[in-house]
């Protein structure tokens, strides 16, 4: 009876062990070489304007799930904070993040062309949906690794379907005068890129009038959710993925996908030339175009950038929706051009 008991609880043990560790007879010779040398190295810090905070730490916990031993820290801000802090570690001469990942593609061309970036192509490239790839650097400086749409939102309860707006010029009917919430470009990735899309499609006058509904105008993109949540506003220009996501929790919003499109947004990962722990962030980046991390990304409506992976139940799939977006130029031009225009106008 010892014995027996001895025998299972070896084996026990021993099926604990096999849990924690990664399945490295799995592994790639690459991923290998990764993983054992990003163990010798300090945990990865992330700066990231992708997600919301639950997301970031659901990929980080995934990261370390997949990875035993190895650690994730996260910091997640809007995208201009987050390369405001970047600069000011530079500056510093004190290196935090060993991944940059933004909203704000305009980021990427001035960290490359000031050559602060570290050159590296994923194994993992094969993975990602094809029309997505054009939007990587060509020299392999940043990577697309997440994907989401920007689309027109309400809340359900005081705003019936029929009554949401269709497309973006619908915002600027008086009706929803004092009712409409948006972020501030100067803060958000998404909005600076969805403020050169409207002039882009409209004119500056989109906002001029836009201005005289007196919009509530937060920081970050996701506080439009909070505003039709609370009711202080009913109609938005908000994120279709954490809309989605507050819906599931059982809050009463919806999404209309704009007859003019919806926004398209590709955020790219990059590697900092001076990260502090390269190997760990070539890994991440690798785990960033995996199965796994598409997963989690899925889960809170988030499109996947990998193949093969299902959209979350109740989510539009997206070769149903008309799409528009600005290309990288007008994006990395348009967008210091419209902050300052955006203040001009709205006085904030």
């Amino acid at each position: 009876m010892k014995r027996t008991f001895l025998h299972w609880t070896l084996a026990a043990a021993g099926c604990l062990l096999i849990a924690a560790t990664p399945a490295r007879a799995q592994m790639q010779p690459w991923e290998k070489d990764l993983y054992e040398a990003a163990k010798k190295e300090k945990p990865i810090t992330v700066y990231t304007a992708h997600y919301n905070t639950e997301d970031a730490q659901s990929l980080c916990a995934a990261f370390e799930q997949k990875y035993a031993g190895l650690k994730c820290n996260f910091v997640r801000t809007t995208a201009q904070v987050a390369y405001q802090r970047f600069q000011q570690d530079l500056q510093a001469n004190a290196p935090v993040a060993s991944i940059f990942s933004s909203t704000d593609v305009s980021h990427y061309p001035e960290m490359k062309k000031k050559g602060l970036l570290m050159q590296y192509r994923p194994h993992n490239e094969a993975n990602m949906v094809d029309s997505l790839k054009p939007y990587n650097d060509k020299d392999g400086d940043y990577w697309v690794t997440a994907a989401a749409l920007m689309a027109l939102t309400y809340n359900t309860s005081v705003v019936s379907e029929k009554e949401a707006p269709k497309n973006w010029p619908d915002l600027l009917d008086p009706k929803w005068k004092g009712k409409v919430s948006i972020g501030h470009p100067a803060f958000s990735g998404y909005v600076g890129t969805w403020v050169v899309l409207m002039q882009k499609l409209y004119g500056w006058d989109y906002f001029t009038k836009l201005e005289k509904n007196e919009p509530q105008i937060g920081r970050s993109v996701n506080d439009t959710v909070t505003m039709l949540n609370s009711k202080e506003r009913v109609v938005a220009a908000g994120p279709e993925g954490t809309t989605l996501l507050s819906r599931d929790k059982g809050n009463p919003l919806g999404v209309i996908y704009p007859t003019d499109g919806a926004l398209l947004m590709v955020s790219p990962s990059a590697i900092p030339k001076n990260a502090p722990s390269p190997n760990a962030a070539k890994l991440y980046m690798e785990f960033l175009l995996s199965k796994e991390a598409a997963e989690v990304q899925v889960k809170s409506h988030n499109l996947s950038v990998v193949k093969g992976v299902a959209a979350a139940p109740g989510a539009k799939p997206l070769e149903q929706i008309k799409v528009v977006r600005p290309t990288e130029d007008e994006i990395a031009r348009g967008i210091p051009e419209v902050k300052q225009k955006f203040r001009e106008t709205f006085g904030i």
